[in-house]
């Protein structure tokens, strides 16, 4: 009662006026429709396995969501089913369904068709043509399938038709031709392919961030026309929300009588906590302190809450947060913490970061879509972990163990005896006065030189059979590089013919060999090997002989080349350690041990690569020697050779990197389940602790000799290594009965029966060929029985065994080993090795490899860990096997970081099952870690949690941390309105701001999304609160994708500077800088060179992270989700135009023009192209204005050039209109600031950055010349003549500032300082007015160069204060600047009245002692600024009346998703 009587009173205090609440909302919608949560479900299924994805899908109806999510529930644990609704409320999977949706609009669907085929190219709506259709489809051609497409898991064979099913998961449509066409890829007739296909609707989408900053007003820049169109009547959904303790929902429920008092009230307390005066600098000094010791003053389970509050309005908080006092205690706790955390894991004061599960998660490269995939790969690992048994202490332990990425560049030792080695580096004397010490190799150098130490660092041995007419160029390079002197040491091993009886007079490979040992016994072999390989063109027994007769005329040929030859020592080494090696056809080279590829063996090639690996090579010694790992006293052949990745023998499939894994956590119902493991053998010598670290699955059919020749090599690998356990599945060809399982049933009772040894041995016996010989002619098992063993205990069981568990076993090989019958393939610790080809070989140094291989990983340490647990040797051993399987199968990542804390009083943690995640945060950090703030907020909700956060502070601050207010965007499950249909989507919601700063809003999105305002009647780069009625609105559009790249010339290893790509039908980019960006929604895309020049000089010859070969001719891309995709293409000249360049004066002012005209005879046609930059409402009332003072001043057609990226709605929807009626050409252009180039944070700096760093790849390659010019100028001149003007060879031309204005010389910074030192008698140019040589610019690379120093001197916060301004004074040294005429640009604030006169343009550029208003200025300034404004004013008055009636007719669609 009391509490009543107090609101009461509080209420009636307050002054009652009705006003509605004010505040901003953000919304981002995605271009394309949007997509079923049935199709977005499947694709998070398909994740894990195509076989899932086809069960669902098989028993899929079109639903609700809640249904959806049960039917899901059937085949994702819990901790999958949360991750599941965070993707669809994410809408993560809906790029990947619509790339569908894109592909089916290829085709083209036919007419009102919900669901069609294609086969071949011929489409049908019904399943009575589909028998029709594969009749013919052979004669055409098939269909291109990509990465993603969901195959369905019938019998595989590529002599069958294809046939692609476009179809929406869960419609009557679908389950009719999936009935059809899964009976007819299970028959094996042909290939069934699903993509989805659905009706369009729009969708909003989340994942991001929206932030207001709070701007300068120094200087007014705000538009005062006045906001029209339709109003808003949006409210703020605000119900929930607590406001000094008041919570209003409840509130508003317990009292309905006072609503609008209540509404009043919390306007009143919102109004009085949003104190906005500015902060003294001492205030200042410790507020990240204070907020921690605010936040950690709640219950834990608010104080994310509050975290989040305060750094997403920091601004408002920050008055209230300088009365908090902070312990002494928790400052120096923090402080001794900060200490521990800089010296461990490298996190400084003030950093903000967030570790899941020991991983470092990168808020500056990482979004929800990402840590999705992460939460997803942890799930898998963490439950897996825990199906096996293994929980508690016990699962951090496993998962923290580190586990080394998949060597891609394996090496072979080559300290071998068969290498002949023609020098020595360390001890020959022609190397005498070089240096030897190791500490050479960290001498300052000339980039390129290479250093010449006497030590073997590099090691080229050469693979030959002298016989072949490739050896003798092989042979003339190395000799090359001998008599040059490099630094490299050289080695053959010749593989010539092993037989005994040949001789010399009949194989010129075997003569080649004993002749070659002749000349080493008797003279020098470095100095005459290149004479001996010169005998001829090719190397030929005639030839050979001829040679001996020329060369050695004493010598007795018969005594060297014959039978009988002295000289025929250890012939066979060669042939031998090359068979041994097990690396590809002849000839080959080994540099430092790595073989080099087919395609590197080339000649001509070759030298230059030779040369690129001995300056990688060097990089990695130094690093060796700064280190201490290589020392003076190293052997550095034995360094090289004692890396992790020098292996015995080159088993390209053993050593892949592409490897497949059994997956031992499935449960019993699942065909992996343990029910289908073999019997293990374990030999007498196991480990003392009876653990084995590796165990081997052999599979065949042991009944044929390729089989038996697996095991038996097996078993004789286990002989002579401890710690292997060998299995044995049969696989048997035909269907298994008791006539063609003999041998596998003697095997397996033998091992239930027998001992060990015996077992071992008997194995051993029946697996050679003899006693196979001896089964076949009707000799009786019992007969080959040896002694020792128990006879009558192997025959009871060897007859009483049935073939039933064989035949399951044959049924495990088919479904989860994905084998035919009779194949065969090796398992080691569930890696999966196979299936074989039919004479393919796996030998007993295979499994050596093998067993190297799988040790290489965390075996070891896997065994360690789970010894501690006390199992049983057997179960222990298994368990060793499973989880190095599951953890050497998942993604390699970041090692994981052991993050520990020498206090913890004041740190505190939220306790859950499963995951841990571990958050070091700044609780005041930038806007991408205030995302980071709310990202664990989210995701507690998502998964079962153990947070812990600790409070980061930065000491001593002199500015606010943050000046802005910040929303993100995430959700952690789909939202539904009160009608149960789902919501439209998430939207950010600022409702405490305060109504006195002046704002401006910017979206923080994943890189990889071009984003544009939509919709907004407001000026969303000026947002006065106080001058709002309601809510200013923000509509947002994910316009497209960013498909980037790197684009290299393959023979000189720069960009081909001009070269121009398309991707599909419309966008095209030129490639300037060696890096591109292309746009496109999600789908197929093909990239092509673009027709013309381009593709008439250069071809495509490789390209990596696309969706097709690397080989193949159309360069496929698939965008199928919200993650960047960036990809690689090298490129060459054609072999006949190997002279021309894209860019020459001769071919550019034609050829250009010819790719972009049809017409190639036809003239240019003389435009003037402006470009220009605008952000606000008042700065697009200027652009228009300086546009219309532009048009009235020339005859030439004018094209304007306008970057899009900051430009409003309303400007974009009447530009359109303005071209028409003042009859100009317009193009709107877009560039997102590249990840690579230092970013900025405030909008206004981008910009300028806009208008200096990217010039070269702005704008298309057929323009010449470009004007740009501020949007605040007013032109009285024809702009053709500055056009015209000579720039005198300099790439562009900037105006010098006036001087003649004395009474602000003490405001001319250029005149002291830093500027008159570096400029020198050089003036300092103002960019308000620019014109660019395009042509010059690119050709002397300048925005490379401007790039280039922009990223050095951004990193410093103090440099480049006028970033577009300042940037090209500062290179004015490198990048000639041409000054223009001073009449070109006036400027009251600079320039004397006296010179107004003849003024060529006019900028309205602020004056820093007035602060006079801008529009104040230009009314008063130039007096038809008015007049221009005015026609504006009208074109646009009309323009609005127009679009209200169109507005008025519009409807919103309903939502199609129902709860259920």
């Amino acid at each position: 009662m009391r509490t009543i009587i107090v609101l009461s009173l509080f209420l009636l205090s307050i002054r009652y006026v009705r006003s509605a609440p004010k505040g901003v909302t953000a919304s981002l919608k995605a271009k394309w429709s949007m997509t079923p949560f049935l199709l977005e479900t499947s694709e998070f299924i398909g994740e894990d396995g195509n076989e899932k994805f086809w069960q669902f899908a098989d028993t899929s109806v079109r639903s609700y969501y809640n249904l959806i999510i049960k039917k899901a529930g059937q085949f994702l644990t819990d901790l999958q089913v949360n991750l599941l609704k965070f993707a669809l409320a994410l809408r993560s999977y809906s790029p990947a369904v619509h790339a569908s949706q894109q592909i089916a609009s290829d085709e083209p669907p036919p007419e009102a068709c919900p669901a069609f085929v294609s086969i071949h190219g011929q489409h049908s709506c019904s399943t009575k043509d589909i028998k029709k259709l594969l009749k013919a489809a052979a004669g055409r051609p098939k269909p291109y399938l990509y990465k993603n497409d969901h195959r369905y898991p019938g019998v595989i064979k590529t002599d069958v038709p294809v046939v692609i099913l476009y179809a929406e998961i869960g419609t009557k449509k679908f389950s009719s031709f999936h009935k059809v066409l899964s009976e007819k890829a299970e028959e094996g007739t042909l290939v069934y392919v699903l993509r989805h296909f659905v009706a369009p609707q729009k969708m909003l989408l989340s994942g991001y961030g929206v932030e207001l900053a709070v701007k300068s007003t120094e200087y007014k820049a705000v538009d005062d026309t006045k906001v029209k169109g339709r109003q808003l009547n949006k409210t703020l959904d605000d119900d929930n929300d607590e406001v000094q303790g008041f919570l209003f929902g409840s509130l508003k429920k317990s009292h309905p009588e006072l609503q609008e008092q209540l509404v009043e009230l919390r306007k009143h307390l919102l109004e009085s906590t949003n104190d906005m005066a500015p902060l003294k600098v001492w205030e200042m000094q410790d507020l990240s302190f204070q907020a921690a010791a605010r936040i950690m003053s709640v219950p834990k389970f608010d104080a994310l809450k509050l975290m989040r509050e305060l750094s997403q309005n920091f601004p408002s908080k920050a008055r209230s947060l300088t009365r908090v006092a902070v312990k002494q205690e928790m400052r120096k706790e923090i402080e001794e913490n900060q200490k521990h955390l800089s010296e461990t894991i490298g996190v400084h004061p003030g950093d903000g970061e967030l570790f899941i599960n020991g991983l470092h998660i990168d808020l500056d490269i990482h979004n929800p879509f990402s840590i999705l995939d992460i939460l997803r790969g942890e799930a898998r690992v963490l439950e897996g972990l825990h199906n096996l048994g293994i929980k508690g202490e016990q699962q951090g332990k496993l998962l923290r163990l580190p586990v080394n990425a998949v060597d891609d560049n394996y090496a072979l030792d080559i300290r071998h005896p068969a290498i002949m080695w023609i020098n020595d580096i360390e001890n020959d004397s022609m190397y005498r006065s070089w240096p030897t010490g190791v500490q050479e190799l960290l001498r300052a150098t000339f980039p390129g030189v290479i250093r010449q130490i006497r030590r073997n660092f590099f090691n080229l041995v050469l693979f030959l059979d002298p016989a072949q007419e490739e050896s003798v160029e092989l042979v003339k390079l190395a000799d090359l590089f001998y008599k040059h002197k490099i630094p490299l040491r050289i080695g053959f091993v010749f593989v010539v013919n092993t037989k005994d009886d040949i001789d010399g007079f009949s194989d010129a490979g075997v003569g080649f060999y004993r002749l070659l040992n002749y000349i080493a016994d008797e003279y020098d072999l470095s100095q005459t090997l290149l004479d001996q390989m010169n005998v001829g063109e090719t190397l030929s027994v005639d030839t050979l002989s001829a040679y001996v007769k020329r060369k050695f005329p004493k010598a007795n040929a018969k005594r060297i080349l014959g039978v009988d030859s002295e000289y025929d020592d250890k012939r066979k080494d060669g042939a031998l350690f090359y068979k041994k090696s097990g690396l590809h056809a002849l000839p080959l080279a080994l540099f430092n041990g790595v073989p080099l590829s087919p395609d590197e063996m080339e000649p001509d090639e070759l030298e230059t690569i030779i040369l690129q690996r001995i300056m990688d090579a060097t990089t990695t010694f130094q690093r060796a020697v700064f280190m201490g790992q290589l020392s003076e006293s190293s052997d550095v052949v034995d360094y090289l050779m004692e890396q992790p990745n020098v292996v015995p023998r080159i088993n390209p499939l053993i050593l892949s990197t592409d490897r497949k894994y059994l997956d031992f956590t499935a449960t019993p119902g699942d065909l992996c389940y343990s029910s289908h493991h073999p019997i293990l053998i374990h030999y007498p010598h196991s480990p003392d602790d009876g653990m084995s670290i590796v165990t081997m699955w052999i599979v065949g059919d042991f009944e044929k000799v390729p089989g038996r020749k697996l095991l038996l090599n097996a078993l004789k690998h286990q002989k002579a290594s401890r710690g292997v356990r060998v299995g044995v599945i049969d696989n048997p060809n035909g269907k298994p009965s008791e006539d063609n399982t003999v041998l596998y049933r003697a095997i397996w009772a033998s091992f239930l029966t027998q001992k060990n040894k015996a077992a071992i041995e008997f194995v051993q016996k029946l697996l050679k060929e003899e006693s196979s010989q001896l089964l076949q002619h009707g000799t009786k098992m019992k007969e080959l029985l040896m002694q020792g063993m128990d006879v009558d205990g192997f025959e009871k069981k060897f007859n009483t065994l049935e073939v039933d568990f064989i035949h399951s076993q044959q049924l495990f090989c088919r479904d989860v080993l994905k084998m035919s019958p009779g194949q065969r393939a090796v398992i080691s610790n569930g890696r999966i090795l196979g299936p074989f080809e039919e004479q393919e070989e796996f030998t007993v140094d295979d499994f050596h490899l093998l067993e190297k291989i799988t040790l290489s990983g965390s075996t070891e340490k896997v065994k360690a860990n789970i010894k501690q647990m006390g199992m049983k040797p057997k179960h222990a051993s298994d368990l060793v096997m499973k989880v190095d399987a599951l953890l050497t199968a998942a993604p390699k990542g970041e090692v994981r970081r052991d993050v520990s804390f020498i206090k913890d009083t004041h740190r505190w943690a939220m306790f859950f099952f499963f995951f841990f995640f571990f958050s070091v945060d700044c609780p005041v950090g930038s806007a991408i870690s205030r995302g980071g703030i709310h990202s664990p907020l989210v995701l507690s909700q998502v998964v079962n949690v153990r947070l812990q956060v600790f409070m980061n502070c930065k000491a001593k601050l002199s500015e606010m941390p943050l000046k802005s207010f910040y929303r993100f965007v995430l959700e952690s499950d789909v939202t539904f309105q009160a009608n149960e249909t789902v919501s439209p989507g998430p939207v950010a919601r600022f409702i405490e701001l305060p109504e006195s700063p002046l704002l401006t809003l910017n979206m923080i999105t994943p890189e990889g999304w071009m984003v544009q305002a939509v919709r907004s009647p407001h000026d969303l780069d000026n947002i006065h609160l106080q001058e709002v009625n309601g809510v200013v609105t923000a509509e947002y559009e994910l316009e497209y994708l960013l498909l980037e790249g790197h684009c290299f010339d393959l023979s000189t290893g720069q960009p081909p500077r001009g070269l121009q790509f398309t991707l599909g039908m419309s966008h095209h980019i030129d490639i300037i800088v060696g890096y591109f960006q292309l746009k496109a929604n999600p789908g197929a895309w093909i990239l092509r060179l673009r027709k013309g020049r381009s593709e008439d000089i250069y071809q495509i010859v490789t390209h990596d992270g696309t969706d097709s070969p690397a080989d193949a001719g159309d360069v496929i891309v698939v965008l199928n989700s919200f993650h960047s995709k960036i990809i690689k293409v090298r490129v060459q000249k054609k072999a006949d135009k190997m002279n021309e360049d894209l860019l020459s004066e001769t071919s550019e002012s034609k050829g250009i023009w010819d790719s972009i005209k049809d017409d190639g005879e036809k003239k240019k046609e003389d435009v003037l192209n402006i470009f220009s930059v605008a952000s606000g409402h008042l700065y697009e009332r200027f652009l228009r204005i300086m546009m219309l003072s532009v048009l009235r001043h020339t005859k030439t057609p004018i094209k304007f050039w306008f970057l899009k990226n900051y430009l409003s709605p309303s400007f974009k929807e009447t530009i359109s209109h303005m071209a028409e009626s003042f009859g100009f050409q317009y193009e709107l252009v877009q560039y997102k600031w590249p990840r690579w180039l230092h970013q900025q944070t405030e909008k206004q700096r981008i910009i300028w950055g806009y208008k200096i760093l990217f010039l070269d790849v702005l704008f298309p390659l057929a323009i010449d010349k470009i004007i740009f010019v501020d949007a605040d100028q007013i032109v009285r001149a024809d702009l053709k003549e500055l056009r015209d003007l000579d720039l005198e060879g300099a790439p562009y031309g900037y105006t010098p500032f006036c001087d003649s204005r004395r009474e602000m010389e003490g405001y001319r910074f250029w005149k002291t300082g830093y500027w008159a030192s570096h400029l020198g008698h050089r003036k300092y140019h103002i960019s308000a007015l620019y014109v660019v040589d395009l042509k010059k610019f690119r050709k002397i690379a300048a925005g490379d160069r401007l790039r280039g120093q922009y990223q050095a001197l951004s990193q410093d916060p103090n440099s480049l204060s006028n970033l577009d301004q300042d940037l090209p004074n500062n290179m004015i040294h490198q990048v000639a600047i041409k000054s223009l005429p001073q009449e070109w640009l006036w400027c009251e604030t600079w320039c004397d009245d006296a010179s107004k006169v003849t003024a060529k343009t006019i900028d309205l550029c602020n004056n820093p002692k007035t602060k006079e208003p801008k529009l104040t200025a230009a009314a008063r300034i130039v007096p038809e600024w008015v007049e221009y404004d005015n026609e504006i004013k009208q074109l646009l008055s009309r323009v609005q009346e127009q679009g209200d009636t169109a507005k008025r007719k519009q409807t919103p669609s309903p939502s199609q998703h129902k709860k259920g």
